[in-house]
């Protein structure tokens, strides 16, 4: 497919070629008002003037008659000098209508009219006749008026039929220009539907390349067809994909790296203060006790933000050597168990309501995405209060809902709660918080699963965080009778 140099040349060339069909017709609709109207033209001229001459033919008739009774009743030759003028006139208007397009048959009455005028004229002058004969040139006129008016009919058919040839001609072109109304509008939107598709393969192409890096997704090349601009727009992002590419791998060995040399000496001042703790060194005081305390938590905490760090930058590495079928329902009951006594602490409860729902992917991180959720839900939850896990399907997805009663999220912090290191208002009670990664690395998890975690508004007016897992099912056909989950929270425990 040839593409102009210019994105904008190439929507300025479909745009002509789009208007050519249009300009065409446009063109044709001209010309044939133009020829309808030198045709309609044409033909009232015509009408008007058989009209006129037929009229004429049939007034000069009447007066031939007139003048030739007068002449047999008054015998004045005088009388024959006007009628020699008058029977000229006459033979001029017989040779007028003569050039009209009369029908064969009315051009023959017309050519005996003349006829029967001259030898009605012969008669007329002669100097020798008889009663019979002046008898028969009062009957011969008298035909030869009825057959003037015959001819002024004949006229008037004329009219009507440049009436009949106009509207036959109207109709025609109606019908021809209904032919070439949809033919023309039919190849318009032809042209307009493959230039469309030409123009939107380029900007379709960007706009994946450009999705796929907002996904932090390098590992497909970007090409883009189309005008030399967007080509070099495409090549462009090309390089900023290898370079994107090039710094991510950069960054995961300095993780790697910086927390294999963090981890080594953070292990020692932990084991330190384990051993500390345990007396090893001699007895402690309360005070000093409480300083090792301090140095056991924060180093637990430091080990922990680098674990979250390591596992947020391999939320892509999933083989498909570890997908398989996942029950959710079994990795929510494997969390609650793991979460047991960070609930009890806080003196929080667990309500389940557990249907099958069976899913392909990663056991470990699916685990990694329920735990993260539940131990937000642990983290922001009052004292004494509920937690409710809510597994089953609906429609082709397996969902999980964790719906706690604290504080909840605000709808502003709605849009930002999964990014990187983003912390929501810390809890009423002060307690410390996290690293800011556990909801980030279950995010991508969820994506990298095919499916999506969010925020779900509360409708039933109580406080509280609800967050909905949704991930495809296995099977489709794994959720018949399956209802929402929404729904089904409001039932019974």
């Amino acid at each position: 497919m040839y593409y102009p140099r210019s994105f904008l040349k190439f929507i300025l060339l479909g745009f002509l070629l789009v208007s050519l069909p249009l300009v065409y017709a446009l063109g044709e609709l001209i010309l044939s008002i133009d020829r309808l109207e030198s045709q309609g033209r044409q033909e009232v001229l015509q009408a008007a003037q058989a009209g006129r001459t037929g009229r004429l033919l049939y007034e000069q008739a009447t007066t031939l008659e007139r003048i030739a009774r007068q002449h047999l009743i008054l015998e004045d030759n005088s009388l024959l000098d006007e009628y020699a003028r008058l029977r000229q006139d006459f033979r001029n208007t017989t040779r007028q209508l003569a050039t009209l397009p009369l029908e064969p048959v009315q051009l023959a009455v017309l050519d005996r009219l003349a006829q029967r005028e001259s030898e009605l004229h012969t008669l007329l002058v002669s100097p020798q006749r008889g009663p019979a004969v002046a008898g028969e040139i009062a009957d011969g006129y008298a035909k030869l008026v009825e057959g003037a008016q015959s001819m002024l009919a004949a006229s008037n058919q004329l009219t009507q039929r440049a009436i009949d040839r106009l509207q036959e001609t109207a109709t025609q072109g109606r019908e021809k220009w209904i032919y070439v109304g949809l033919a023309t509008v039919g190849i318009a939107i032809a042209l307009a539907i493959v230039f469309a598709t030409l123009i939107a393969r380029p900007i379709r192409q960007l706009d994946l390349a450009v999705r796929r890096m907002g996904r932090a997704d390098f590992t497909h090349a970007i090409e883009v067809s189309g005008p030399q601009d967007l080509r070099y727009l495409g090549q462009r992002l090309e390089w900023l994909r290898s370079r994107l590419s090039e710094l991510e791998q950069q960054q995961s060995r300095f993780l790697r790296h910086v927390s294999h040399e963090l981890k080594t000496p953070l292990t020692a001042v932990r084991e330190g203060a384990e051993l500390l703790r345990d007396d090893v060194g001699g007895k402690l005081t309360p005070e000093q006790r409480d300083i090792v305390r301090i140095v056991r938590d924060n180093t637990l905490s430091l080990q922990k933000l680098i674990e979250d760090l390591l596992a947020y930058h391999q939320t892509r590495a999933m083989e498909p050597a570890t997908l398989g079928p996942v029950a959710l329902a079994d990795v929510v009951n494997r969390v609650i168990k793991e979460q047991k006594l960070a609930a009890l602490g806080r003196m929080v409860t667990f309500e389940t309501r557990m249907r099958p729902a069976l899913i392909v992917g990663d056991a470990e991180k699916l685990r990694t995405i329920v735990d993260n959720l539940v131990s937000n839900a642990i983290k922001y939850s009052p004292r004494s209060g509920t937690i409710r896990l809510d597994v089953g399907a609906n429609g082709d997805d397996a969902v999980l809902d964790v719906i706690d009663e604290g504080p909840g999220v605000a709808p502003e912090d709605r849009a930002r709660i999964f990014d990187s290191f983003y912390q929501g208002p810390a809890p009423a009670d002060g307690r410390i918080k996290g690293s800011g990664l556990g909801l980030a690395i279950a995010r991508e998890y969820a994506l990298a699963h095919g499916g999506r975690i969010e925020v779900a508004g509360r409708d039933d007016g109580k406080r509280g965080a609800w967050f909905r897992l949704m991930l495809p099912l296995a099977l489709r056909e794994a959720a018949p009778g399956a209802r929402a989950s929404k729904a089904l929270l409001v039932e019974g425990k």
